[in-house]
């Protein structure tokens, strides 16, 4: 029996053409909460760039959040587990960043700032995902701050070139553009074993939902990992059930299909 889901937003909750919960998303999650299933949110965004579940919010249906891709997880005001970034690696990611002008942003535990912003970011995060201007910081004093988690603007080839320099940190891109690092351990499925413990729910009885790179480690790892439609193949295959699109009702059929409603 789920007693517990969890659901990145991106791509999965949100769709990348509307930029909305889909009607039926908020309908499905309404009737589990209702029969006493817990849902959780699992993304890669930190808190402060959360600004599209207000359909969910308002109606009272997340009991709790793993933020920053497992890197900060909290429920209500109490902070469940988290994880800050090496120094040494977040200097070397931001010396490789200066070197090569790659746009970074930096996020501590509550602010946040960027580094050489490029029109990439500034679409993709301003105009794409509606996210607040970050303020500009130049590299020294960005590193000063307790880091967890960066965003590098660089892409799959250019990630390769600073992995060797970079020990104790894992690596999670839901966008071409930039991937999104935090410290080793702290990943979306840490974040669901935080909130086993911290509920006592076991993990055969969780499901996970996603559609980005970042979440094949949290599909494989929940008792029922589902894929949506609109994923790509290599996250299509660490799923057990590959559902529709987020903009085809996806949560819902999948939720429908499992008798969870």
């Amino acid at each position: 029996m789920t007693k517990a889901l969890f659901f990145d937003i991106d791509g999965t909750l949100v769709s990348f053409q509307t930029h909305v919960i889909p009607a039926s998303t908020i309908e499905a999650l309404t009737l589990a909460h209702e029969k006493g299933i817990q849902i959780f949110i699992a993304t890669g965004r930190p808190t402060l760039i959360i600004n599209n579940l207000g359909e969910l919010q308002s109606r009272g249906l997340i009991d709790g959040y793993i933020t920053m891709n497992g890197g900060y997880c909290y429920v209500g005001n109490e902070v469940i587990y988290k994880s800050t970034i090496p120094e040494k690696d977040v200097q070397t990611i931001a010396r490789f960043c200066q070197a090569n002008n790659y746009p970074c942003i930096f996020i501590g535990e509550h602010d946040a700032s960027v580094c050489q912003p490029n029109d990439v970011l500034r679409t993709i995060f301003y105009q794409h995902l509606g996210v607040k201007e970050f303020p500009m910081e130049d590299f020294d004093k960005a590193v000063q701050r307790d880091v967890y988690q960066l965003t590098p603007f660089f892409n799959p080839e250019q990630e390769k070139e600073v992995l060797p320099y970079v020990n104790a940190c894992e690596f999670g891109r839901w966008h071409p553009a930039f991937v999104d690092i935090t410290a080793k351990g702290n990943t979306k499925q840490n974040g669901i074993d935080q909130f086993i413990q911290r509920f006592g729910f076991k993990l055969e009885e969780t499901m996970a939902f996603g559609d980005g790179g970042n979440d094949i480690g949290m599909l494989r790892h929940a008792g029922i990992g589902v894929a949506m439609g609109n994923a790509n193949e290599e996250v299509k295959a660490s799923a057990d059930y590959v559902t529709t699109s987020v903009d085809e009702d996806g949560i819902y059929m999948a939720m429908k299909h499992f008798g969870i409603m």
